[in-house]
C-alpha cells in the first residue's frame, strides 16, 4: 500500500482551521505540523483525517476534530517540567502531540479511569481527550498541587474546554470555550429522576 503525502492537508489543517480560531502557539503549529492524524484513524477514514469534524473511531470513541486538540494544547502549555496523564479515548493522537513537550506522560483509558482504577502518582498536568460530564475525585486526586487539568466539558448538553487547577485539594473546572467535542461517556453522571 502506497503511504499518501498528506503535508498539504496538514498545511490545510494548520490554516484554515487553528489559525483561522487563533491557535497561533508556535509549539502548537509546531506539533500537529509534524503528527500525521491518518495514522490515528481506520484505513477507511485515512482520506478524510483532516476535517473539520471528530472522526468515529468505533466502539463509540472518536478523534475530535483538529481545532479540539489545537485549543487543548494551547491552553495546556505543557513544559519540559510536566510529568502529564493524558486520558486517551481511543486514537493515541493527543498524546503523541505532547510526548516530546513534556518530561514524562503516561496514558490511561477513560474506561480505566472510570472504573475506579486507583493509582498513587500524581501528574503537574492532566490532560483529557473529550468531554466529561464529572470529574471523577479518583482522577482529581492525581492531580498534583497547583497542577493543572485540561478537558472538555459537557454542560447542560454544550461542550466546552474547561481547565483547572488542584487548589489545596480542591479542582474546579472552569469553561474556557465552546467547541464540540467527543464526550466520553466513561464520565456520565448518574441519571436522576426528575419532573
Amino acid at each position: 500500500m502506497t503511504k499518501i503525502d498528506s503535508s498539504a492537508a496538514r498545511k490545510a489543517m494548520i490554516d484554515s482551521q487553528l489559525r483561522t480560531s487563533g491557535v497561533n502557539e508556535p509549539f502548537v503549529i509546531a506539533r500537529m505540523s509534524a503528527v500525521a492524524r491518518e495514522d490515528f484513524v481506520p484505513e477507511n477514514a485515512k482520506s478524510i483525517a483532516y476535517m473539520d469534524r471528530a472522526i468515529p473511531l468505533g466502539d463509540g470513541k472518536a478523534l475530535a476534530a483538529p481545532l479540539v486538540h489545537g485549543k487543548l494544547l494551547a491552553e495546556a502549555r505543557p513544559s519540559l517540567d510536566d510529568s502529564v496523564l493524558v486520558v486517551e479515548n481511543g486514537s493515541g493522537y493527543l498524546a503523541e502531540l505532547v510526548k516530546p513537550l513534556v518530561a514524562k506522560l503516561d496514558t490511561k483509558s477513560a474506561e480505566e479511569i472510570a472504573g475506579g482504577k486507583k493509582g498513587r502518582k500524581t501528574y503537574t498536568l492532566i490532560l483529557i481527550d473529550g468531554a466529561i460530564e464529572a470529574l471523577p475525585d479518583a482522577l482529581a486526586k492525581r492531580l498534583a498541587e497547583s497542577g493543572r487539568i485540561v478537558t472538555g466539558l459537557v454542560e447542560r448538553g454544550v461542550t466546552r474546554i474547561a481547565t483547572g487547577r488542584n487548589v489545596s485539594g480542591n479542582v474546579v473546572l472552569q469553561p474556557v470555550a465552546d467547541i464540540g467535542i467527543p464526550v466520553l461517556h466513561a464520565f456520565d453522571k448518574p441519571k436522576e429522576w426528575s419532573f
